[in-house]
């Protein structure tokens, strides 16, 4: 029952509340941001929305994984607790991007609650295929995430330098996560389930670009 309040709380947290990071948003000088025009201000706004809602989803998976790791007959309270501590990097990256958005004057995607929920669910299926999977789908993810966060980095208008630190570090912090997933002992998923996480991400990151 515990876990299950603890997981009601981080959702509601999530969806509801201003994140707060235990880590200072990256910075750069004041005069580092060139002048940006409407156009180039929107587009960097509709990449931190996406962004943002890559860090909601993560905070959903986390949060599920966490959950599933502990009920059950194989729970494994290591595996929970190493899950929930790369999640709390994840809510540093939740708060910088929205910290970023609302610098932009852009709004967060208002599918927000379907998008937790959706990445909840399937973080909760990969936790109860046991932990080697579990470890293995973080493993994926973070690479999908990493992939997606390089290809903003060529994305994102030359004079938006403050967006493009953020988005470094971010990629910098998936890549560490996949690296300790791999060594905690994940298997590796098979083609098609890779497949699948592909095309859904390509799906929430098309609508969250406009929604």
């Amino acid at each position: 029952m515990d876990a299950l309040i603890h997981a009601a709380d981080e959702a509601l947290r999530t969806l509801f509340a201003k994140p707060g990071a235990s880590r200072a948003c990256p910075t750069l000088p004041a005069d580092s941001d060139g002048e940006m025009s409407d156009s180039e201000r929107a587009l960097s706004g509709a990449l931190m929305r996406v962004n943002h809602v890559g860090e909601v989803c993560a905070q959903a998976l986390y949060t599920a994984q966490a959950l599933a790791a502990r009920t059950g007959p194989h729970a494994d309270e290591s595996l929970a607790r190493h899950l929930e501590a790369a999640g709390r990097e994840e809510t540093d990256h939740l708060a910088w991007t929205q910290q970023r958005l609302d610098e932009l004057g852009a709004r967060p995607s208002v599918l927000n609650p379907l998008w937790y929920s959706g990445a909840f669910a399937i973080g909760w299926v990969a936790g109860k295929l046991g932990p080697g999977i579990s470890l293995g789908f973080v493993v994926e993810t973070e690479r999908q995430v990493e992939a997606h966060l390089d290809g903003h980095m060529s994305r994102l208008p030359a004079g938006d330098q403050t967006s493009r630190a953020i988005v470094a570090q971010m990629k910098d912090d998936e890549a560490r996560h996949a690296s300790e997933a791999q060594r905690a002992g994940a298997k590796e998923l098979p083609a098609p389930v890779r497949g699948l996480m592909t095309a859904a991400a390509k799906v929430m990151t098309t609508v969250a670009h406009r929604i």
